[in-house]
């Protein structure tokens, strides 16, 4: 959230004020009428969410370095990717608003992800693919090609993985400055769009030319196709939740009174709506990340400018609604280590039952024959688990 040129020669005011969670946005429509015609609460509109972040002025007590979110979103995105979950963070908002400085400002997450995973004594190894949704087309940014023209790659779906750009090109890196390197190279092959990615509610001028008309044509497309799935995606979320909550009072009613379920209890629920995600190759690519197996942050930018009220009161929109949602991240693991950490479970569990029979002190008839049973478990597992480790 920052002023840019543009915005600073318009000489407008300040609209936008963080409060702890909380943005606050001052209605000027609201402003420019008689105070008799308008409820003071009118005249601002609040909007709240996980943080909320000031970097409009680097001398104001409040504001919020690149570090400081970093330290909030970015670590925790990492360390959530270390564990196995699929992680996806993106950025939103009206051009200008800071939205690329966020994302690729400073190497600091690159340093931090293998930093850590060095220290924990095991060779760091990432891929990196990198990739450009411009008119509703996928190019590689990574791949070198002969050809003049650049080609576009198909976007394919995998019953279990999800959504995958096929032939998109993978990149060994150990280091954070391959990373750098890598995203240097991507940077330098990208578009120079009029509009950034994932840009706001601008709208094309008939004096552009006729490519700038189609490129915002198609953003617009995008960014319609993707307002449309997240705000169908929080209905669902909270239709589920709202059901979910009926199910239990109702099962709660039931087993108080002693009566048997109800076969028209559930009857009347809704059916979920249907989401088009294949509508957008942007939304198709971020089918899992918005309401699927993934651990999913947005982060909204809106400048505080007078001038930008209505993109700023769009993007704010977009970014509750997309608070809405209810993602059901698990952790992706290979079939073989799965197994080997089920059976240690197991392993464990039941040297725990061995420990509590002997603690007991049962009779020896019974006793020596559970004892004889669960230990001779446990030495199978263990004998599972050495076979897997070493066909692996």
């Amino acid at each position: 959230m920052c002023f840019v040129s543009r915005e600073s020669a318009e000489g407008g005011g300040v609209i936008v004020e963080v409060d702890d969670k909380v943005a606050k946005v001052r209605n000027i429509k609201a402003d420019s009428r008689p105070d008799s015609t308008w409820d003071s609460r009118e005249k601002i509109v609040a909007f709240s969410f996980d943080y909320c972040y000031w970097s409009v002025d680097p001398e104001d007590p409040k504001y919020a370095s690149q570090e400081m979110v970093f330290q909030d979103l970015g670590t925790s995105v990492l360390m959530g990717a270390f564990r196995g979950y699929n992680i996806c963070l993106f950025a939103y908002g009206q051009t200008g608003s800071g939205k690329t400085y966020t994302m690729m400002g400073t190497p600091v997450s690159c340093h931090f992800g293998f930093h850590d995973r060095v220290s924990c004594s095991f060779k760091a190894c990432s891929m990196v693919l990198f990739l450009e949704i411009y008119n509703e087309r996928v190019r590689d940014l990574l791949k070198q090609s002969d050809h003049k023209k650049p080609y576009t790659l198909r976007v394919r779906e995998h019953p279990e993985t999800g959504p995958y750009v096929q032939g998109l090109s993978q990149h060994l890196v150990t280091d954070y400055k391959q990373v750098v390197e890598l995203l240097e190279k991507g940077i330098a092959k990208r578009r120079q769009q009029f509009y950034l990615d994932l840009a706001g509610s601008e709208r094309a001028d008939p004096s552009y030319c006729k490519d700038r008309i189609t490129e915002g044509a198609n953003i617009n497309k995008s960014l319609v196709t993707l307002g449309i799935v997240i705000s169908t995606l929080a209905q669902n979320s909270q239709m589920f939740s709202s059901c979910q909550s009926i199910n239990t009072l109702t099962s709660e009613g039931e087993s108080s009174h002693g009566g048997s379920p109800s076969s028209g209890s559930s009857g009347g629920a809704r059916r979920q709506a249907y989401i088009p995600y294949r509508d957008s190759i942007l939304t198709w690519l971020l089918k899992d990340s918005l309401g699927g197996n993934s651990k999913t942050i947005m982060i909204a930018t809106i400048s505080p400018a007078s001038s930008s009220y209505n993109e700023t009161m769009s993007t704010l929109r977009y970014a509750s609604n997309a608070k809405n949602i209810i993602n059901k991240p698990r952790v992706n693991e290979d079939a073989n280590v799965k197994l080997i950490r089920e059976l240690r479970e197991e392993i464990d569990r039941l040297k725990t039952m061995l420990l509590s029979f002997e603690l007991r002190n049962s009779s020896p008839s019974w006793s020596d024959d559970r004892d004889g049973n669960l230990t001779e478990l446990v030495l199978q597992n263990e004998m599972k688990v050495r076979v897997i480790c070493w066909m692996l």
